[in-house]
């Protein structure tokens, strides 16, 4: 039998039937692999639809899965036909491993974007404070959240720190409590000033009846004897209550004769 470049027909048979093999076996595993990725990614959301989970962070997960799955075809392919994925493997967790150092920043906020969507300390439309701002939340992303504060700016927390710090919710709860210092004069009526703010508080109808009302003589200060006050009310309804509350007690008071003292120091000259 003839040679080519000293390598005989046979031989070079053999070995393009060989290769021939193998790239129908990895074509076969890359065609296989990629539809049970499909049937994999399917049921992946199906579970998460079944938990009732955030669709930000169903799309999130669902990136990262696809991508891992995909990768993990395509090297079982290319081991097929022979390649070494070692050698690639390695290359590919060195290149990972310099990208996250010079992005850890960037990755403890998508990290902590994922750990916000997944555990829902707040959502969007929540009042919070956090990092040292408050504000309502207007949109949770991968890696930064956007707060709108009262006064309508707009402030951008990274979600690392959000995620691992401290924050108050103060729309977590359907029920928030009031509370007020009313101070009024050492020469004034307590039992008639304490019947005023009860009586108040039980005719607004804003403020829950079924919870407790306090009016009690919280302290004897310098200059005013004050009473402590509390009540419940729904969250949407906490400043407007607070403000109107302040009002009525104050054009009361003026208006029942009980005095509300201004700082005062008495100095006794002798002789």
């Amino acid at each position: 039998m003839e040679d080519i470049l000293g390598v005989s027909i046979e031989t070079i048979t053999n070995n393009a039937l060989s290769w021939a093999k193998q790239m129908v076996v990895a074509l076969l595993i890359l065609w296989i692999g990629m539809r049970i990725v499909k049937v994999m990614i399917r049921g992946f959301n199906k579970a998460m639809a079944l938990r009732n989970m955030d669709p930000s962070l169903t799309t999130f997960l669902e990136s990262l899965l696809k991508i891992a799955l995909q990768a993990f075809v395509l090297i079982a392919a290319i081991n097929q036909l022979g390649v070494a994925t070692t050698s690639i493997v390695a290359v590919l967790g060195a290149a990972g491993l310099a990208v996250g150092m010079a992005l850890s920043g960037t990755l403890q906020n998508f990290a902590g974007g994922a750990m916000i969507l997944m555990f829902k300390p707040f959502k969007v439309g929540d009042f919070i404070e956090a990092q040292g701002y408050s504000g309502s939340v207007k949109s949770i992303q991968i890696f930064v959240t956007t707060l709108t504060t009262p006064d309508n700016k707009v402030i951008i927390l990274p979600n690392g720190p959000l995620s691992n710090g401290s924050l108050i919710n103060y729309s977590a709860q359907e029920f928030r409590r009031l509370d007020w210092t009313f101070g009024i004069g050492y020469d004034a009526d307590l039992d008639t000033a304490k019947a005023i703010v009860r009586e108040l508080l039980e005719s607004d109808e804003r403020v829950l009846q079924d919870k407790p009302i306090l009016v009690e003589l919280g302290a004897m200060a310098d200059s005013s004897v004050n009473l402590t006050t509390r009540a419940w009310v729904k969250a949407e309804d906490y400043w407007s209550v607070h403000y109107s509350m302040n009002e009525n007690v104050y054009k009361t008071f003026n208006a029942k004769g009980i005095s509300i003292p201004y700082p005062q120091m008495d100095v006794h000259l002798h002789k």
